[in-house]
């Protein structure tokens, strides 16, 4: 089943297909080191800059991401209409305030209309609006829509818990703390039985983060 492009790249805020400028990177980093006081030629750093320039092309890939060659080989046309979840899904995103890493787990469900959309793909959506300059609230409701919008499911749940190295490094150095937020769509915001529902599976033998 096709998808359309105009429609999913609009509803999701997704391609950003311009090339990354590694040397334009690999230039700032040198005149931050420099503006930290350091030698960005002594031994130690003297490939830093291309390292942060490789380290920001695989981190931030999601903006690269073809959100059409993502899933269209994967949806199936199914007789189904019980709730579908995948829970424990881990990511890894970048704070845009900041520029440092929040990571944690993200938990995903929805109530297939329909179709079905391959099991893998699931994880690789959340990979795709983790892997951008990031805030935690923004990524949760990119998932639900987006998967609202390629499915038009009964419904769609999506609740992230992350820590953020930018409260535990600094500013209040609270390093236990989690952040939760959610999105509802569809039955799962109108029929609290389906909301309960997945709330219930999500907590049922729920580990804590350890990182």
């Amino acid at each position: 089943m096709s998808l359309d492009v105009f429609s999913v790249t609009r509803q999701a805020e997704l391609l950003d297909t311009t090339t990354i400028k590694e040397q334009e990177i690999q230039d700032a980093v040198t005149q931050i080191l420099t503006a930290l006081g350091e030698d960005p030629d002594r031994e130690g750093l003297l490939r830093t800059p291309m390292r942060v320039a490789e380290m920001f092309k695989e981190l931030l890939a999601g903006y690269r991401e073809d959100p059409v060659a993502l899933i269209n080989d994967a949806l199936f046309e199914v007789t189904y209409d019980e709730m579908v979840l995948v829970r424990d899904i881990e990511f890894y995103s970048l704070c845009e305030h900041h520029i440092l890493p929040f990571i944690g787990r993200a938990h995903v469900a929805y109530i297939p209309n329909g179709r079905v959309l391959g099991l893998s793909k699931i994880p690789r959506v959340v990979d795709m609006f983790a892997r951008r300059l990031q805030i935690q609230e923004r990524m949760t409701r990119q998932i639900a829509d987006f998967l609202d919008t390629v499915l038009s499911p009964g419904g769609v749940a999506v609740v992230v818990e992350g820590l953020h190295l930018c409260s535990m490094m600094r500013g209040v150095k609270k390093h236990d703390a989690r952040m939760t937020t959610s999105a509802m769509l569809g039955m799962f915001r109108s029929n609290l039985a389906t909301r309960q529902e997945f709330l219930d599976n999500i907590s049922r033998g729920a580990n804590p983060m350890m990182y």
